[in-house]
């Protein structure tokens, strides 16, 4: 799909246009969403640069991913989606800077974006141009970044005391519930990783476009926010790594609980064997093999034997399952 913003009357119109159609010359930012090939055509045609494919997109090396072309600057970061759901992904969007017109060319729906759409819907600049609203689609993204990291921050303080906390009686829970925890431990290890993948990424777009800000001729309140935005980014990303830390530590955390769980288990086990050794052995050497024997000539002592083998298997396990450990 093609979108163009337009301004008009102090805010930016959103127009899909078809592959057929020609774009409007006062566009300044064109948004292409999965794009056809007919739609890269025409961009192509309309700014005279050339739109990177999807399989460009995906290069990890530097030099795929920031460069200049044709006066164009190209920018591809990794940004987070669906981070609210049970599966966040990543993926790759390409910024082009071409003059005063910003493109974006993207496969999937990061929430930055609707965030701004939404707001310069509403209102914007007389004078807005392409990097501006470049500048405020970084801003989304670092401030998106942020609240990934405070809601990890309170999934990790959740975690540790559900592990750490005595009065939640943590212990004595089911195994279920160790499963739930060690999930939720590598969900939010899952998506720790994936923000710092994206704040790396977004860290290097920043620096090569502080670099280029000089050759744009960008006003001095520009590169005073590039500057703010990269410090946004070092302390987020020292946040990440912390948590990353702060997450392996509780992973360490969960899994001796369950072996001081499992070696307290054990170790019951191994006492009741000891108590019972004695009377085993003593009815191994003499077979209760006695002359006078009361239960011999009781007419109910074969169902009565039947029924405390029923029982004497019954109470213990009906014990462990007490206790949770089965």
């Amino acid at each position: 799909m093609l979108s163009v913003y337009v301004p008009h009357g102090g805010s930016l119109e959103r127009h899909v246009v078809e592959s057929n159609a020609a774009l409007p010359d006062e566009a300044v930012w064109i948004d292409l969403i999965s794009p056809s090939l007919p739609e890269d055509k025409l961009v192509e045609r309309f700014l005279g640069i050339a739109v990177p494919t999807r399989e460009e997109m995906q290069e990890i090396e530097v030099s795929s991913r920031l460069y200049e072309e044709n006066g164009a600057r190209y920018m591809t970061a990794t940004l987070m989606c669906q981070s609210d759901t049970d599966t966040p992904r990543t993926t790759p969007v390409t910024f082009i800077l071409a003059g005063n017109r910003l493109v974006t060319v993207r496969y999937d729906e990061p929430k930055p974006f609707s965030l701004i759409s939404n707001k310069f819907a509403r209102v914007c600049p007389n004078n807005i141009t392409g990097p501006m609203v470049f500048m405020d689609l970084l801003d989304a993204v670092i401030d998106r970044a942020a609240d990934i990291l405070e809601r990890i921050s309170a999934d990790v303080d959740r975690l540790s005391l559900d592990i750490f906390e005595p009065r939640r009686s943590f212990r004595r829970q089911t195994r279920e519930t160790y499963n739930i925890v060690l999930i939720t431990i590598g969900r939010t290890g899952d998506l720790t990783s994936k923000a710092r993948e994206s704040l790396v990424s977004v860290g290097r777009l920043l620096l090569f476009l502080a670099n280029e800000a000089e050759g744009m001729r960008w006003a001095k309140d520009v590169r005073a926010q590039l500057q703010s935005m990269q410090r946004d980014i070092h302390s987020l990303s020292d946040h990440s790594s912390f948590l990353t830390n702060k997450i392996t530590f509780l992973l360490d955390a969960l899994l001796g609980v369950v072996s001081l769980e499992q070696n307290n288990i054990i170790k019951l086990f191994s006492v009741m064997a000891v108590v019972m050794m004695p009377p085993t052995l003593i009815a191994s050497v003499y077979g209760m093999n006695f002359g006078h024997m009361p239960e011999l000539n009781w007419q109910l002592g074969y169902p009565f034997a039947l029924l405390l083998m029923v029982v004497a298997g019954a109470l213990p396990y009906l014990y462990f399952k007490y206790r949770r450990w089965l």
